[in-house]
C-alpha cells in the first residue's frame, strides 16, 4: 500500500482577507510562501514518487517553493470546487445566503449558483487519488510514498472518504494552509494515518523496506496493526 501525502496550499490573498477564492487565480501571500517554503524543509528528503497538483496558481506556486527541484504532474480532478457565482465573494457575506447552512450542515445536497455540486467535487476528487494511488502502486510498489497538493474542502472530502463518513459530516474536518494529511489504501480499507500536520516529523511517514517489515510484522490482530504501522504515530 503506498503512502499518499495530501498538501493543502499556503495562504492566500483570499484567505487572509476573508473571500472565497474558488477557481480565481489568487496567489499565495507573504505568509503562504513563508508556509510554502517550511513545508518543503518537512518534506526534503523524502523519497516521492510521483508530486500531482491541482492546476491552479496557487498549489503550483506551493510546490515551487516547497520542492523546486520537482515538475509536478497537473491533475484536473484536484481542482478547488467549482463555487460558481460565489466566487471572489466575501465570507461574511456569503454566510447571509440561504445556501450558506445548507453548505455547513448538508453539503451533499449543495449546488453553488453557476457552479458544481459539492458531491460532484468530492466524487471526481476521490477517484482521481484513488486511480493515482494504484498507479503508483503498481509502478513502485507498496512502499512508495507519493504526494498531491490540493484544497481545503478537496482534501476534507478525500479525507471523508478515507474514513468512511458521509460527505454531510465533512465539515468536522480541518485542513490549514501549507498541512499535510497521509493516507494508505489497502484493497479493504484506507487508514488514516495522519491528518492536519502543520509540523511533525514526515519521515516516520516512509514505510521500512518489505523484507525489513515482514520479519519485524506480527500476527494483524488489529486494524491499527493492519494499517498503521510504525508510521501510523503521531
Amino acid at each position: 500500500m503506498a503512502t499518499l501525502l495530501l498538501l493543502r496550499h499556503g495562504r492566500t490573498t483570499a484567505n487572509a482577507d476573508g473571500g472565497l477564492a474558488g477557481r480565481q487565480p489568487v496567489e499565495l501571500d507573504d505568509t503562504g510562501r513563508a508556509q510554502a517554503s517550511a513545508v518543503g524543509e518537512r518534506l526534503r528528503g523524502l523519497p516521492l514518487v510521483a508530486v500531482v497538483t491541482s492546476p491552479l496558481i496557487r498549489c503550483r506556486q506551493t510546490l515551487e517553493l516547497a520542492l523546486p527541484q520537482v515538475t509536478p504532474v497537473v491533475e484536473e480532478g484536484l481542482i478547488e470546487c467549482g463555487y460558481g457565482s460565489w466566487e471572489g465573494q466575501p465570507l461574511k457575506k456569503l454566510a447571509k445566503e440561504p445556501l450558506w447552512p445548507v453548505v455547513q450542515q448538508h453539503p451533499s445536497a449543495a449546488v453553488f449558483p453557476q457552479g458544481e455540486s459539492m458531491a460532484a467535487m468530492a466524487a471526481r476528487a476521490v477517484t482521481a487519488v484513488r486511480d493515482w494511488d494504484a498507479r503508483v502502486t503498481a509502478e513502485h510498489g507498496p512502499e512508495a510514498v507519493w504526494l498531491a497538493c490540493s484544497h481545503g474542502d478537496v482534501i476534507k472530502a478525500i479525507v471523508a472518504d478515507a474514513l468512511g463518513v458521509h460527505l454531510d459530516l465533512f465539515q468536522r474536518i480541518v485542513a490549514d494552509p501549507a498541512s499535510v494529511t497521509a493516507i494508505r489504501y489497502t484493497p479493504l480499507r484506507p487508514f488514516l494515518v495522519r491528518l492536519n500536520d502543520t509540523g511533525g516529523d514526515l519521515a516516520p511517514l516512509v514505510p521500512p523496506p518489505a523484507k525489513r517489515r515482514r520479519r519485524a510484522r506480527r500476527p494483524a490482530d488489529s486494524d491499527a496493526t493492519v494499517g498503521g504501522g510504525a508510521g501510523a504515530a503521531g
